[in-house]
């Protein structure tokens, strides 16, 4: 091969459905067909194999010199943004002698949009039925990342082929992370009153998600027989697509590959993400890396390591165990509780706290669910273990110190961490722990907002410190019984407290699933 040629890896995400592999395999061959002599190869970031890592050792041990990844997705989001380059990082460092680029993803090229149109057709073409665009919606149907950009490209794409083919209206829907989901959009898309609906999947391949899509459309047409829904198909593995990767796997190697930049989050602080600019890139994927095709004894999950303290704090919790009395409180309380006297070095602190029924069984098996724990001030997010929260991959979040918190804040009169709590409500509505460990008001927003607006975050745990409305505040989370709960009287606590407690709630969840893995095994 010469220097000056280079090979194609065209890097898939993986499914667990057989017919998306399948399909995937096709637009290979189509891929190879139509590259001539240059190498092609083919790999996985999940479920199924080859792996990346694998198909590049391949086309480098036939010689490859020059090697361009490129993202075998649609959309420029997650995948194509951190798992892919972090894999190409890794794969840089370990061959120092071999010139390594990157392709862009799909994106909205021409062609594309062309076999949208194509498949929109045959949908049209096999019902029986002559309806006019006029009185007919279209409903494109989109993955749904995490990644805004991303998903505002569906929206473009659904203006573009309304605009282009004439349809009355268009309306977008994800099967996934952004909203609104299909079954909803599709009875949104149903209220509009137009004759027919449209849905197009703009997917590549077959898969359980597209499955859902086409489900979700034979649910809405049973539903509404005055509407006539029809599904078109995905794109597949078309010669076009195998030719607009082939055109990205060339813009890459000559530095051409124009990617979503402008308002990419990871690059500008985008509304609402402002947190994530300037991420690292890491992949997410390494636990179902090559999953489907593992060895039978390689699927049981991978032992789960305990929680092993310090010397030190082991001491200390010994001496505490030693220290006093722990028979009268609940076994499930007692981590929480020794760990506040370690926290305070005050056997008497314990004294006054509050513990709602099955609040800790309910904020341990959160946490391992949920995983996002929302605080009112950095310092409790810093007073949380950063082993524990990757090993049970639990993120947190505190708007404290964000532009829209402030804005939020200054508009509505309320303190920015009242605010903070606020614009979580919003943005993770039930799926959260919530822990307050500075601040009064975000514990009277939390009472406000359970009571007047029916949230339900899965835990509360306030314990914030001080004089002015401290003593009050807490008497009010006591009395919400809505909401599992744990707080304390008076006016100690502060955030090492709030920390302390989720802290040993995951600590526990640690020990609660180690304790299940063995209890398995020795079933087995």
């Amino acid at each position: 091969m010469s220097a000056q040629d280079y090979a194609i890896v065209l890097a898939g995400h993986g499914s667990r459905d057989p017919n998306g592999v399948n399909e995937f395999m096709q637009l290979v061959d189509a891929l190879k067909a139509r590259a001539g002599d240059r190498p092609v190869a083919h790999g996985f970031l999940e479920f199924a194999r080859p792996t990346i890592d694998e198909a590049v050792e391949q086309v480098i041990a036939a010689g490859a010199k020059t090697v361009v990844m490129v993202p075998g997705v649609l959309l420029a989001a997650t995948h194509a943004k951190n798992d892919m380059p972090s894999e190409l990082l890794a794969l840089q460092q370990a061959h120092p002698g071999v010139d390594f680029h990157f392709g862009a993803a799909l994106d909205l090229h021409p062609r594309l949009l062309a076999l949208c149109r194509q498949r929109i057709v045959e949908a049209e073409a096999a019902s029986p039925q002559t309806v006019s665009r006029n009185d007919a919606c279209l409903v494109v149907v989109g993955r749904g990342t995490s990644d805004p950009d991303a998903n505002s490209e569906i929206s473009k794409l659904a203006r573009m082929l309304e605009e282009g083919l004439g349809f009355a209206a268009s309306f977008v829907c994800y099967s996934g992370t952004a909203k609104p989901l299909v079954a909803d959009g599709l009875r949104a898309a149903a209220m509009l009153g137009y004759r027919r609906i449209v849905v197009l999947p703009y997917f590549l391949f077959d898969g359980v998600l597209v499955k859902r899509i086409y489900g979700a459309a034979a649910d809405l047409a049973a539903r509404h027989p005055e509407i006539e829904v029809l599904s078109a198909g995905y794109l597949g593995p078309d010669a076009q697509v195998a030719e607009v990767f082939l055109e990205r796997a060339q813009q890459g190697v000559e530095g051409r590959a124009a990617m979503n930049c402008a308002l990419c989050k990871y690059r500008v602080q985008i509304v609402g993400f402002e947190q994530q600019v300037g991420e690292p890139q890491r992949g997410h994927h390494g636990k179902v890396r090559g999953l489907l095709e593992r060895e039978p004894t390689a699927n049981q999950p991978p032992a789960w390591k305990r929680y092993t303290p310090h010397p030190i704090e082991a001491e200390s919790m010994r001496i505490i165990d030693e220290g006093r009395d722990w028979s009268a409180f609940p076994a499930e309380q007692r981590t929480a509780l020794m760990r506040l006297v370690h926290t305070t070095g005050d056997f008497n602190s314990v004294d006054d706290l509050f513990f709602s029924a099955g609040a800790c069984e309910t904020g341990m098996r959160a946490l391992l669910r949920c995983r996002r724990v929302v605080t009112d001030v950095t310092m409790v997010e810093t007073g949380l273990k950063r082993e524990v929260l990757r090993q049970l991959e639990v993120e947190t979040w505190c708007g404290v110190h964000d532009e829209e918190t402030r804005l939020l804040a200054e508009a509505s009169g309320l303190t920015r961490s009242a605010a903070g709590i606020r614009r979580a409500w919003q943005k993770f509505g039930n799926d959260c722990v919530v822990a307050i460990g500075d601040a009064p008001t975000a514990i009277r927003e939390v009472v406000r907002l359970v009571r007047d607006h029916g949230w339900r975050p899965q835990l509360v745990v306030g314990l914030p410190v001080g004089f002015v409305g401290t003593r009050e505040c807490k008497e009010e989370l006591r009395a919400l019984l809505q909401v599992p709960r744990i707080t304390n009287r008076g006016t100690r606590g502060g955030s090492p407290w709030a920390a302390t407690v989720v802290n040993a709630l995951m600590i526990d969840a640690i020990e609660h699933v180690h304790h299940q893995q063995q209890q398995q095994q020795r079933e087995a």
